[in-house]
């Protein structure tokens, strides 16, 4: 039995609806800590009030392979976000908030929809500035059904306080690793802490569901990190996958090429560019350097199984 569900038949699930739900008073939901009150439907710097949106919903192919397996990712686009970084590649999304508002009672047939589909995860994008919507769905979810591994896909920029009330609610924690140069994520998003608190939360999942395991190639829990390769090593890759080897020389990273020009990058330069073929290999060869060897799509012997 996953053990959100268990969760949820104890009552715990209910004491953490309630303690996260009450930090949307006085927002602090993650490290911005606006401090509006969303129960209200005021907006801070993520600009979602009280009720989530929704942007689009459906099987997802192009997630890492053992997200997708078979019949896809079920993956839920949230609008907003409380990084909005200047090279978006869902711009329209994450800046715009493109999508509509759901009740709790909605998001959580949206989910039951995404198992009916055959979808092997519920894959939720963007979800850090809305924590306490996602727990506040979850019981009617698991009431009619819902037993799929569920994945916290985030851009890394997360409050332990609300990862802390996640412990045991996601099964796989699905984080970017942005930046590792307080310059670089001050400049793309206005959170120059972005490297020390993306550190922090990418140890915190880590601490609950460890490293990633796969079984017949579809992942079942475990921690599984995204990094994007941007033109001229603006990422600080180096820096990046040293944090993650020494976390864990099996933690399962996706070094990700498919950077290209979108949002405001054009007013960034060297941003306006994509990536060259020589920037991604020197990526990839850095990592292996550091001891990492589970690649998405590349990895140089096979998949951890446990």
């Amino acid at each position: 039995m996953l053990r959100y569900i268990e969760l949820h038949r104890s009552g715990e699930l209910r004491i953490r609806i309630e303690e996260a739900i009450s930090n949307l008073e006085n927002c602090e939901i993650c490290p911005r800590k606006c401090g509006v009150n969303r129960l209200a439907d005021e907006q801070g710097f993520c600009g979602v009030g009280r009720f989530p949106i929704i942007s689009s919903t459906g099987p997802h192919f192009g997630e890492e392979p053992p997200l997708v397996g078979f019949n896809g990712s079920g993956t839920i686009f949230i609008g907003g976000c409380n990084l909005k970084c200047v090279f978006c590649q869902n711009f329209e999304v994450s800046h715009y908030l493109e999508g509509e508002e759901v009740t709790p009672r909605r998001f959580a047939k949206i989910m039951l929809s995404l198992q009916k589909l055959g979808c092997h995860n519920i894959n939720i994008v963007t979800p850090t500035h809305i924590v306490p919507q996602i727990l506040e769905a979850l019981p009617f979810a698991i009431e009619n059904g819902l037993n799929l591994p569920l994945v916290y896909n985030t851009g890394g920029y997360d409050s332990i306080k609300m990862l802390k009330l996640l412990d045991g609610i996601f099964d796989i924690y699905m984080p970017d690793f942005k930046f590792s140069d307080l310059k670089m994520a001050e400049r793309f998003t206005g959170a120059k802490d972005y490297p020390e608190v993306a550190k922090e939360a990418i140890q915190e999942m880590h601490r609950q569901v460890s490293d990633l395991v796969i079984k017949n190639g579809i992942a079942k829990k475990g921690l599984l990190v995204r990094h994007l390769i941007l033109p001229e090593g603006l990422a600080g890759t180096g820096e990046v996958v040293e944090f993650l080897a020494k976390l864990s020389e099996d933690t399962y990273v996706n070094i990700m090429d498919q950077y290209r020009v979108c949002g405001l990058a054009h007013n960034f330069p060297p941003l306006d560019r994509s990536i060259t073929d020589e920037e991604f290999n020197e990526a990839l060869d850095i990592a292996s350097r550091e001891g990492l060897y589970r690649f998405s799509g590349l990895s140089l012997s096979e998949p951890l199984l446990k």
